[in-house]
């Protein structure tokens, strides 16, 4: 799947001259950092140019919706069947998001006038063009979700992962081609932050604390015994998905803002206005914090329920040493995940930013999206990594 993603990824719309693309990329720091986040797929104009984007941005409303409908909130509690529903209502979503986001991309590039076109955007190219990308970005939800199925890991993910090692050769091809002596110590602050990153990110992302558990069981007599066990709260059980969910918000206000930025009146001066606010790279850096901050405490509040958790254990007996079941243990599994959210959230924040800070000692930009992308690839590592070893575990148990 991998493969025929990447090779759809190389295979660009008809009447597209890529050439005066990529050189519109590499100046257009907000076009440059979406190309990046979609796997490289803008620069080619390929037939999957909007990557998976829509997709997440339907994940985030539906998240969104799940903690403030009620009709959503209960399908989330309904299991597998809620769940499917749910898929479907996103899946159904990312088509008018797709579709959407095609047509801001052509109009953006075609508002450029750097000839992209060719001989020019017909009514014609122009509806093919959205349709074209509206169907590759459903075509990669697919095979996302073909590659879920198999339980190696979030699919939609591993594409985000694919496409990022994809653009690691030429990365490097750059590096070596443009290589400045006078500029080592550049590159050694570059590979001292990558290997921080990936450091960082493990010790996060493996970091858990064990809350211990009790569950009383009968000895065959009038007496009890209790059976110990542990509860693993992990520091950051939002993953990755922060960081997604950041940079795509992050990427909204200046895309829309490219559209107006030649208008002239009061719309003009607020595009030109947002788009300098965004290029600032102190405001970017405190935004971006504050986003990926805020989003591992909201995803954390989506997929840990403190509340179920302590009914599970009261229903089968189990109960904190010390802690009473019920609404008592629901409170102190609800401090302690706060303390543990909070340091996960602060370190994850600090390492999505290590490399603005260093780029703006530097001036070198490929140091900001290259922390973006070790963020994501190392995460999405480790997630691939312990589901397979959860899947490598159930087969042995079955062969016994």
């Amino acid at each position: 799947m991998l493969v025929i993603f990447r090779a759809a990824a190389h295979i660009p719309v008809p009447g597209i001259d890529t050439e005066i693309l990529g050189r519109l990329l590499s100046e257009n720091e907000v076009l440059g950092l979406l190309n990046v986040f979609s796997g490289g797929t803008i620069k080619n104009f390929s037939l999957v140019m909007l990557g998976v984007a829509p997709y997440i941005t339907a994940s985030i409303i539906f998240q969104l919706l799940n903690m403030v409908v009620p009709y959503f909130e209960e399908l989330s509690k309904e299991g597998e069947m809620g769940q499917r529903k749910l898929n479907m209502y996103t899946r159904i979503t990312s088509v008018p998001l797709a579709m959407l986001q095609a047509f801001g991309l052509i109009k953006l590039l075609s508002q450029s006038n750097a000839g992209i076109f060719g001989d020019g955007l017909t009514t014609f190219r122009f509806v093919s063009t959205v349709i074209t990308a509206t169907v590759g970005t459903i075509f990669l939800m697919w095979i996302g979700e073909l590659i879920s199925e198999k339980k190696i890991g979030n699919g939609i993910s591993i594409l985000i992962f694919a496409g990022i090692i994809a653009a690691l050769p030429g990365t490097l091809q750059n590096l070596l081609v443009n290589y400045n002596p006078s500029e080592i110590y550049t590159y050694v602050m570059f590979l001292v932050v990558a290997i921080v990153t990936v450091v960082a990110v493990v010790f996060i992302s493996e970091g858990q604390r064990n809350v211990p558990v009790n569950y009383a069981r009968s000895t065959g007599g009038r007496g009890q015994a209790a059976r110990q066990s542990h509860l693993p709260l992990r520091i950051n059980m939002a993953g990755v998905i922060p960081i997604i969910f950041a940079i795509s918000l992050v990427l909204f206000p200046p895309m829309v803002a490219q559209f107006f930025i030649r208008h002239t009146g009061l719309l003009g001066r607020m595009a030109r206005l947002t788009v300098d606010l965004f290029n600032n790279q102190l405001f970017y850096g405190i935004l971006y914090f504050v986003l990926v901050f805020g989003f591992t405490y909201f995803y954390t509040a989506v997929i840990f329920k403190p509340q179920d958790i302590a009914e599970n254990l009261q229903r089968q007996g189990g109960f904190i040493p010390g802690i009473r079941p019920g609404k008592q243990t629901e409170d102190y599994l609800n401090h302690i995940m706060s303390r543990l959210v909070f340091s996960g959230a602060l370190f994850l924040a600090v390492i999505a930013i290590l490399p603005l800070v260093l780029q703006a000692a530097t001036g070198t930009q490929s140091l900001a999206l290259g922390g973006t992308g070790l963020l994501i690839v190392v995460s999405v590592a480790i997630d691939i990594t312990r589901q397979i070893d959860a899947q490598i575990t159930m087969h042995e148990y079955d062969r016994v």
